[in-house]
């Protein structure tokens, strides 16, 4: 290889790695202005409860200046009936909504409604269903007791960022030297860790090409990885496989359905050998 093909390479690895950052920290602030928008609105709603006290909950559960965008107010009393919703939950007012919550969430939600009132604003997270575009997605909130009355409001999280995506990575690599069979098995649980959200485990048996395990897909498992194209019909799976044929680790971009949005999307895959194994984790960046 040239001098100066080498100053090329180093040239794009730099403004690979300068465009993952630029995006991490875009995504950072993104999320910083939910978070300040969120608390501003629930402030507000707040002040305005104290001061008019039940009368506000018809406010809340139309729209008006409660509603901002994704974001709206919701109230439940101390007992977990929806009182008040600005948003698709209205549905529940009158209800006790721990009855729909998941299993794993209900106890989140009992502590939440056993908090004092002098706490002040206290957050969680929680997935929720997405209004916009119907999908179930992780959501944070920011809630505060007033009296027998817990006020809250929610925002979407941003998608997930290149540095989660090489921690899942990470994780999956380590796993798989530690107990090969068993994290197989709970990639293929979809449930075992290795799913977050819109960033999943996959994981290629480089001797068969084969994929033996999948985050979200099981239809893939056993299927050829080196014939997956994506939606347009370039290869995907064959210059993944070419690429850590010659190298530990790289990384590819494509474009793959979105598991969370469930549209097409550019993707940035980082792959790792590990034994045998091409083992990769991706991140969605729209």
């Amino acid at each position: 290889m040239s001098v100066v093909s080498k100053c090329e390479r180093w040239k794009i690895l730099l403004v690979a790695a300068l465009a993952c950052i630029c995006a991490g920290q875009v995504q950072g602030a993104q999320e910083a202005q939910e978070a300040a928008a969120a608390k501003g609105l629930l402030e507000k709603a707040v002040a305005h409860y104290r001061q008019v006290g039940d009368t506000a909950l018809a406010e809340f559960s139309r729209q008006g200046e409660f509603v901002d965008g994704e974001r709206y107010v919701f109230v439940t009393d101390t007992k977990g009936m929806m009182l008040a919703s600005g948003g698709p939950s209205a549905a529940l007012i009158g209800r006790d909504i721990s009855s729909v919550l998941d299993p794993a969430l209900q106890q989140a939600f009992k502590n939440a409604l056993q908090t004092p009132e002098a706490a002040g604003i206290q957050q969680a997270e929680y997935r929720w269903q997405n209004r916009n575009d119907g999908k179930v997605e992780r959501k944070r909130v920011y809630f505060q007791r007033v009296g027998d009355r817990i006020v809250a409001v929610g925002y979407y999280l941003p998608r997930a960022t290149p540095e989660q995506a090489r921690a899942l990575l990470d994780k999956a690599a380590n796993a798989l030297q530690q107990d090969e069979r068993g994290t197989l098995e709970a990639i293929n649980s979809l449930k075992g860790g290795f799913l977050q959200d819109d960033l999943y485990v996959f994981v290629v048996d480089i001797d068969s090409k084969r994929y033996v395990a999948h985050g979200t897909n099981l239809r893939l498992v056993d299927t050829d990885f080196s014939q997956v194209k994506d939606p347009e019909g370039k290869p995907v799976g064959s210059p993944m496989l070419e690429m850590v044929g010659k190298q530990p680790q790289g990384e590819h971009e494509y474009r793959w359905r979105n598991p969370v949005t469930g549209k097409i999307e550019q993707k940035h895959a980082y792959m790792r050998k590990v034994g045998h194994f091409l083992v990769a984790v991706g991140y969605y960046s729209g």
